[in-house]
């Protein structure tokens, strides 16, 4: 992606990241030159607009490659998404819409690859959660026992 005209290429931690780098987690962040972009025309309807214009985005970024990426998340990424991360975009009539929506489809899958679930701490009920789910039950069976025929003779 070119400099804006002024725009600050790789923006200071203070601000968030400019227009050329992807801020994927707070210790990643990646280069938009790292990214390869192929763009083609969208299949579907559309007539003549959709035919001439290539607005479908296919979006590529190099896992084993990349230089941004630390050993230990680049071994969980490897893991969970492969070598090579691929995000294709043909919703919008837009190539700019369809290049936006491609790099944070790219954040959304490194995001949740690098998450690590908190593993759970087994737990036992209290005395108290025991006792009362034991008095709920006494009492759906008296229900149920005073529903039944014949128990008034």
């Amino acid at each position: 992606m070119t400099d804006g005209g002024g725009a600050r290429k790789g923006a200071g931690d203070d601000d968030g990241p400019g227009p050329d780098v992807v801020r994927v987690t707070q210790s990643l962040r990646i280069p938009m030159s790292e990214l390869q972009f192929k763009f083609s025309p969208s299949g579907g309807p559309g007539g003549q607009h959709a035919n001439k214009v290539a607005t479908r985005v296919e979006l590529r970024f190099d896992v084993e490659g990349s230089p941004s990426i630390g050993p230990y998340q680049r071994s969980r990424l490897l893991e969970k998404l492969g070598p090579e991360v691929r995000v294709v975009v043909d919703e919008e009539r837009s190539q700019l819409r369809n290049r936006q929506l491609a790099v944070e489809r790219l954040r959304e899958r490194l995001v949740a690859a690098l998450h690590i679930e908190k593993s759970r701490r087994p737990t036992r009920p209290s005395k108290g959660a025991k006792e009362r789910r034991l008095a709920d039950k006494r009492k759906l069976s008296e229900r149920k026992r005073s529903r039944r025929p014949g128990l008034d003779d």
